[in-house]
Parts: structure tokens; C-alpha cells; sequence
């Protein structure tokens, strides 16, 4: 029976980073503080990861490969604002190493990113939330909780809350019915004016 001895030679381990994608990523982060760089790092540690678990260098990485990793983040189940902050993120870092000269072209560059609706779709608080509302503006000052509830309880925009302000306190101020909205009601416009009373003193 033969025995194998155990081999003395020493396994070779492939550094993360090259000296270039080393100094790309300090240098990135180093233009940043707080929970910024915080958000970023973790960006740029998730697509790291992602490129080693593809056998991919930074530095080697194509468009197709960026927007493979978009399209994983997405099978995820992650947001599409996610996603696009973390594609923001790697474009953001291309483009330094570019600047620095570190690398030739970026290939984030061209990444079609998801699109992201910021506009909120909610057409009116809950009983709860209104409720929530008016009692944190009980706890300001006069002015604040006359102001809420002239907004919560009448439906207004704040954009004509502030017309309407502007026009009962400055110069050639008219009565708060002078330009009434077609959908104002009479009484509406008197709980307007005791609320103002308490507004413009």
C-alpha cells in the first residue's frame, strides 16, 4: 500500500483588487462622508462581490455585465429605487476611475437605469393619519396647529394656504373670499377667516 505525502507547496491566492481597482475604490469613497459613503460602500461591496462571484475583475467588467447584475437585483426582488441608486453608485465609480486616469473608458456609462417615480399616488390621509396629524400640531405652537387644521379639516393644498396668506396679510390685502376657488362653500370661508385671525394676528 502507497502513501501519499502531503504536498508542501503553497497555494497561490489571487488578491481582490488590483493596485488600480484598489486605488479607485479608496479614492471614490474617500469623496464622500457619513451615511452617503456608508450607502455607497455597501453598493460597491455588493457589485464586488457579484463580479468575484462571476470571476470578473473591476476593471474587466463590460456593460452587458453591469446590467446583468441590475437585472439580478431586480430577480431579487429589489426596488426599482434600489436599483437605481446602486447603478448610480458603479457609474459614479467608473467615471472617477476614468477622471483619475485609472481607466481608459467607463463602462457604466451607456446602462439604461429603471425608472423612478417619485410623485406620491396618495389621494388623501386615513382617519388615523389625520387624526396623528392634528394631534402632533396640538403640540407646536399656536400658529402650526391653526394652520394643520385649516389644511386637514377644509382640504386644502398648502400652495393655497400660502396664496390665500399671502394675499389677507400683504399690501392692498383683500377678504379670504375675494378670489374664491369655484368649490370653496360659505363655510368654508368663515372657518378660513377665524383661522387667519389666529395667522396674520
Amino acid at each position: 500500500m502507497t502513501t501519499t505525502a502531503p504536498s508542501t507547496a503553497l497555494a497561490t491566492i489571487q488578491p481582490a483588487f488590483t493596485d488600480p481597482e484598489r486605488l479607485a475604490l479608496a479614492g471614490y469613497l474617500a469623496g464622500y462622508r457619513g451615511p452617503t459613503r456608508e450607502a455607497y460602500t455597501l453598493d460597491l461591496r455588493q457589485f464586488t462581490t457579484w463580479c468575484r462571484s462571476c470571476s470578473l475583475s473591476l476593471f474587466s467588467v463590460r456593460r452587458a455585465d453591469i446590467e446583468s447584475f441590475a437585472r439580478q437585483l431586480e430577480a431579487n426582488g429589489r426596488a426599482r429605487a434600489t436599483v437605481t441608486r446602486r447603478l448610480s453608485t458603479i457609474a459614479g465609480f467608473y467615471k472617477y476611475a476614468v477622471e483619475e486616469e485609472l481607466l481608459d473608458h467607463s463602462p457604466a456609462a451607456h446602462v439604461r437605469r429603471p425608472r423612478v417615480d417619485y410623485e406620491s399616488h396618495a389621494v388623501a390621509l386615513d382617519r388615523n393619519e389625520l387624526g396623528a396629524l392634528l394631534v402632533a400640531a396640538g403640540l407646536g405652537s399656536p400658529v402650526e396647529h391653526a394652520l394643520i387644521s385649516l389644511l386637514a379639516l377644509n382640504g386644502l393644498r398648502v400652495s393655497r394656504s400660502d396664496r390665500r396668506r399671502h394675499r389677507a396679510s400683504g399690501p392692498g390685502a383683500r377678504a379670504p373670499d375675494a378670489d374664491r376657488h369655484p368649490q370653496d362653500t360659505p363655510g368654508l370661508n368663515l372657518r378660513y377667516s377665524a383661522v387667519m385671525g389666529l395667522l396674520v394676528g
